[in-house]
């Protein structure tokens, strides 16, 4: 079966005012940067979500998704409007449409749209090497790769990840990584990489050190709570968190976040272990600061070899000690200070644990010494620098 344009367009719920196809805001006047991307925009608000949000006030921003079912078997392309403008679009495809017949079917839907916004030419954002299949075709004024991870080495990725990558990496104009790492290790196969690790909305997090009323989920677990929020998926240690959490029964470890790739009767059950789910971004400073230690707890393996999370100066931001396990860019960024506590195994995981309550004791130190830390890290700032990066490229 095949299907063709034109197609049915769903204008979806959005922070913004409901328009007709095609007429969200949408300036063309501005540039269009289309962003293809691996992670959807309403699961963790995380780096392309900081990104986008800010090119949106210079681009018209399309942040394209990976398909999801169509509830009536019917292709269409559902569309909405997120932060400052950023329009999501998501095809909806036949769920016995699979394959490059599935391919095929997005490339049409994105064609059929951005002729509908007259583009002829935008600015294309890879966050996947596997969307070349969908927008490879199209014509583009400017073509940036931000390699935010090593998708490769994570649970299910395609075998044929790392030959698209290439075919990538030879027609991108710009590379970004999100750690130096990654860096590291991409800057041989392209002559304009740059790392960039991911920053952090300081005044967001900073909500977290003036007093806040507590979830109400964590006021019956008993003090001191040591936290950790974000995906729940094979990159955390969680023999790890099972072996701490019995070394420490006194100690509370609250897990907040989606459970991905992994099954969740698969995770350690302990009286002093929690699993709230998953929280909006907006809830995060609210549980950061009912936590006594934030931690993160990754497993050393492939798929946390070039990490550099986010997490570390959001939870100093907050005006949380960090103890972390040794990941790499972790441990180069922050392993001599002394508000991120680095530990291998669960019994140093214990002592660096006793040591940042020691640490944040002392709050006024403590905060003092985080903001050295931080010192003018943003999204912002980096967003400023991406864009200079990008014009010089064009």
């Amino acid at each position: 079966m095949s299907w063709a344009g034109p197609f049915q367009y769903d204008i979806g719920k959005s922070r913004e005012p409901r328009l007709p196809p095609g007429e969200l805001a949408f300036d063309r006047q501005r540039p269009t940067l289309l962003v293809l991307s691996h992670l959807r925009w309403s699961f963790v608000y995380q780096r392309p979500q900081h990104l986008m949000s800010r090119f949106a006030r210079e681009f018209n921003v399309l942040f394209f998704e990976e398909p999801i079912p169509s509830e009536d078997g019917q292709p269409r392309l559902e569309v909405r409007s997120e932060e400052n403008g950023v329009q999501v679009l998501i095809p909806r495809l036949p769920e016995e449409c699979q394959g490059e017949a599935a391919r095929a079917l997005q490339r049409a839907m994105l064609d059929d749209y951005l002729a509908r916004l007259q583009v002829d030419s935008p600015m294309l954002w890879f966050y996947t090497p596997m969307a070349l299949d969908i927008a490879g075709h199209l014509p583009a004024s400017l073509i940036v790769y931000d390699c935010m991870d090593e998708l490769s080495a994570f649970r299910g990725a395609p075998p044929e990840l790392v030959e698209r990558e290439q075919a990538l990496l030879q027609r991108a104009d710009l590379v970004f990584t999100g750690g130096y790492s990654l860096w590291e290790a991409k800057k041989a196969l392209h002559d304009n990489v740059h790392a960039f690790p991911s920053s952090v909305d300081i005044d967001h997090f900073a909500r977290a050190r003036a007093r806040q009323d507590e979830p109400q989920d964590m006021q019956p677990i008993p003090k001191p709570r040591l936290g950790f929020y974000g995906v729940i998926d094979e990159r955390l240690d969680i023999e790890l968190l099972d072996q701490v959490a019995q070394l420490r029964p006194d100690w509370h470890i609250v897990l907040v976040g989606p459970v991905v790739k992994i099954d969740p009767a698969a995770l350690p059950q302990r009286a002093n272990l929690h699993y709230p789910g998953a929280r909006t971004y907006e809830e995060l400073p609210a549980y950061l600061s009912s936590w006594d230690v934030a931690i993160m707890p990754f497993a050393l393996n492939e798929s946390t070899r070039f990490i550099s999370p986010t997490k570390t100066p959001e939870y100093l931001a907050g005006g949380c000690p960090v103890v972390s396990t040794p990941i790499r860019d972790v441990v180069r960024t922050y392993g001599d200070t002394e508000v991120v506590h680095i530990a291998a195994t669960p019994a140093e995981f214990v002592t660096a644990a006793e040591q940042a309550l020691a640490a944040a004791a002392d709050r006024d130190r403590f905060l003092t010494a985080a903001d050295s830390v931080l010192g003018d890290m943003s999204w912002d700032h980096t967003w400023s620098l991406m864009m200079e990066k990008m014009k010089w490229a064009m």
